[in-house]
């Protein structure tokens, strides 16, 4: 894995866009911080956060922060609200990122984004390390369901069926580079985590909720 080094003024002072993503499902406790320090980077034009039907005050925190947002009147699942939030972007340059992230940091997202602005990659996949064990575990595993990642949006136009892909969107726009020899670059994410559905709906709702994850990550790689 590489380690991109550049600063966030190198990146921004490059010609190229960049609009960071972000697909949220009832994430009212974190979705602000996430989109404070996406605003305070220089090299991000807007940051776009789609309210997956969500049932809390999502809209409202990350209206708040300073986000562009994009309300769905019902859950359609993560590929859609990548899709639309993709749709409505200006960027050339996609960032993806959880609505859930646990010690986002400026150096994380110039890490994502260099080698996708300097044309050295087509898109890159971030993996957490020393964040916290579970999702350390998970994500180096199987790092194809990493939600943190950068594309070009050209590249992300041409994938079919992102909108009906659910939580198997990560696994449907990986599966198209690789058919397609795309370049992708895996960069590591230092003592950045996630919130884990268990603890974000308590231990058996977050459950069924990891359970339909998988169901959905299955059934798209069985189709």
């Amino acid at each position: 894995m590489i380690q991109p080094t550049a600063s966030a003024d190198q990146i921004a002072d490059r010609a190229e866009r960049v609009s960071a993503v972000i697909p949220a499902y009832n994430e009212e406790r974190s979705i602000g911080g996430v989109v404070r320090t996406l605003r305070a980077h220089a090299a991000i034009g807007e940051v776009i956060v789609v309210s997956d039907g969500s049932e809390d005050a999502t809209a409202e925190e990350a209206r708040a922060a300073g986000a562009f947002v994009v309300e769905l009147p019902e859950n359609r699942g993560k590929g859609a609200a990548l899709r639309t939030g993709a749709a409505v972007s200006h960027g050339n340059v996609l960032l993806f990122l959880d609505a859930d992230l646990i010690g986002l940091t400026h150096q994380h997202i110039d890490q994502l984004l260099e080698a996708v602005v300097a044309h050295d990659s087509d898109m890159t996949v971030g993996v957490f390390d020393r964040g916290r064990g579970p999702t350390d575990l998970a994500q180096a595993l199987a790092p194809t369901l990493s939600g943190q990642r950068a594309v070009r949006k050209e590249v992300l136009d041409q994938v079919v069926g992102l909108e009906a892909s659910g939580f198997g969107a990560e696994v449907a726009l990986t599966r198209h580079m690789k058919r397609n020899r795309y370049r992708i670059t895996e960069v590591t994410l230092a003592e950045m985590s996630h919130h884990t559905k268990e603890e974000k709906r308590g231990l058996m709702k977050g459950f069924a909720a990891r359970m339909r994850m998988y169901w959905e990550i299955v059934k798209y790689l069985t189709d």
